[in-house]
């Protein structure tokens, strides 16, 4: 069975950092894609990035500026987020989600499994 778990959300203020995790089970994260989406409180899902097979990036969302860097470690099936210099817009729910087909040029849903998500709020 194929499980994604996010974890690394939390209330923070302006300005600091996070880093979140998503642990893939059931399968070799080297064999698919993940992709991170946000989200926010009133507002649809968001594509932010896609890693590919061959840890190739796919960015969406290139209006944060390299704020949030997206990485994998396919020995740990691990997929990281860092968020830094966070601000209160950036408050969501954040979750990762893994496809077999490469990433998808424009940022899609079409993903097999999805995580729960992890809350992100930043506020002070």
């Amino acid at each position: 069975q194929v499980q994604l778990v996010e974890s690394g959300g939390a209330l923070v203020q302006p300005g600091n950092s996070l880093r979140l995790s998503c642990i893939v089970s059931g399968l070799h994260l080297e064999s698919v894609t993940v992709a991170w989406f946000r989200r926010a409180p009133g507002k649809e899902r968001e594509g932010l990035f896609c890693i590919g097979r061959r840890h190739d990036i796919v960015n969406y969302a290139t209006y944060l500026s390299g704020r949030f860097t997206v990485s994998k470690i396919d020995v740990r099936n691990a997929a990281y987020l860092d968020l830094d210099a966070l601000e209160p817009d950036d408050t969501a729910v954040y979750s990762c989600a893994i496809r077999r087909a490469s990433c998808p040029t424009k940022s899609n849903t079409e993903y097999e499994y999805w995580g729960q998500g992890t809350q992100v709020t930043v506020s002070t």
